[in-house]
């Protein structure tokens, strides 16, 4: 079968981008691997393109992950890939009676295996798993026509009330459910800053749960447009700062839009130093900031007594609760009174012009063309 890998013998500082080769199917193999019989091959249907995804193609993001898991295997090949949508085809001989799965189920995934032992495990807190492995990163991913993978991670989904293109991309709304159900929003007034992927379903969930006033905040205005269509009141285009500045416009319109107070609840969901700066100067005295834009090396938070002395909270977001922010994402999804799959499909997908691919025919090219053009692109493994 066909798949989009990393290989580890290629030079990773002089590549981009993910090879197409042939690699051998999956299978199931109890008696050479006992855990097996908790596992299943699925056939991959659609797969979502995430900006870890991107951060690979551009070798920015997860080498030592990958390379070291595969040192541990003794191969050489990474399959790429974690958002997908596909159908059970084969079944370990403990599923259907341990998990209720069976073959032609269709379902969506998980990305984090946890280990289900170590301490926050154990504590109810498997989205921080010491031992987890990650879809397409620790273990072999979606990009292929199957995938071997734990039942125990597989979320059932039905196609006839979520479209397949949408399934695929849950992983990734479930992110944006974690961020957005760390404070309840209901009549809080939430500004977002950074309309990527992420951040405009941010603004869905924040509408469908009742916040009462929804500012977005980036510096494209095409985003800006989108976070509109997606039940934001007001927009507000900033600028690059300085690492370590912040913006000064953002924070008087945030600050005039509340009655002087601040925003209630702040969604800092790019990572950049200068924009979570801008979240602690406009989110208001006892208000949360949630952390979810990802930033190497050091961020230096200015004035930081402010943070002390207003009894500002941050909270770190990663992954998805593991599984109460899935049962929050079909809640969501199979509402239609929301319209967030009108929105997702129509705004964040374009109804699939341009963003949905045919994984046969994909060249290199097109794959890049696609990651850069759009906020967010789906592999059709049926074509």
């Amino acid at each position: 079968m066909q798949a989009f890998i990393i290989d580890k013998n290629d030079d990773w500082e002089k590549t981009k981008g993910l090879k197409k080769v042939e690699v051998p199917e999956p299978k199931l193999d109890e008696n050479n691997n006992p855990e097996h019989a908790l596992w299943t091959i699925v056939k991959v249907l659609r797969a979502g393109v995430c900006g870890s995804d991107k951060g690979i193609w551009f070798r920015k993001a997860f080498k030592d992950m990958i390379f070291d898991s595969l040192s541990k295997e003794g191969k050489d090949q990474r399959i790429i890939g974690h958002e997908f949508f596909g159908e059970v085809i084969t079944t370990g001989s403990q599923v259907e009676n341990q998990f209720g799965i069976k073959k032609g189920d269709t379902v969506s995934a998980e990305s984090h295996i946890t280990c289900g032992q170590c301490y926050q495990c154990l504590h109810n807190e498997h989205h921080v798993c010491t031992n987890e492995k990650i879809l397409g990163i620790g273990i072999n991913g979606c990009f292929a026509k199957y995938i071997l993978i734990p039942a125990l991670i597989l979320r059932p989904t039905n196609p006839k009330i979520v479209r397949p293109e949408i399934a695929s991309i849950q992983e990734p709304f479930g992110n944006a459910v974690h961020a957005s159900t760390r404070v309840d929003l209901k009549n809080k007034r939430v500004a977002v800053l950074g309309c990527g992927p992420i951040g405009l379903m941010c603004i869905l969930i924040a509408k469908a749960t009742g916040a009462s006033q929804i500012t977005a905040i980036d510096p494209n205005d095409h985003k800006l447009k989108l976070a509109r269509q997606f039940g934001a009141d007001q927009t507000i285009q900033t600028v690059r700062q300085p690492n370590q500045g912040y913006d000064e416009n953002v924070i008087k319109k945030v600050t005039e839009a509340t009655d002087d107070i601040g925003a209630d609840v702040v969604l800092e969901m790019t990572g950049y130093p200068s924009s979570l700066n801008t979240a602690v100067k406009a989110v208001r005295r006892g208000g949360h900031i949630i952390l979810f834009g990802l930033c190497s090396g050091d961020m230096t938070i200015k004035d930081f007594d402010r943070m002390i002395i207003r009894g500002i909270t941050l909270h770190s977001i990663i992954g998805r609760r593991i599984y109460d922010n899935w049962k929050t994402t079909k809640q969501l999804l199979e509402n239609t009174a929301n319209n967030v799959q009108k929105h997702l499909w129509e705004g964040l997908l374009k109804n699939g012009q341009g963003t949905i691919l045919p994984f046969s025919k994909i060249t290199s090219e097109d794959f890049e063309k696609a990651m850069l053009n759009n906020p967010k692109v789906v592999l059709n493994l049926e074509e």
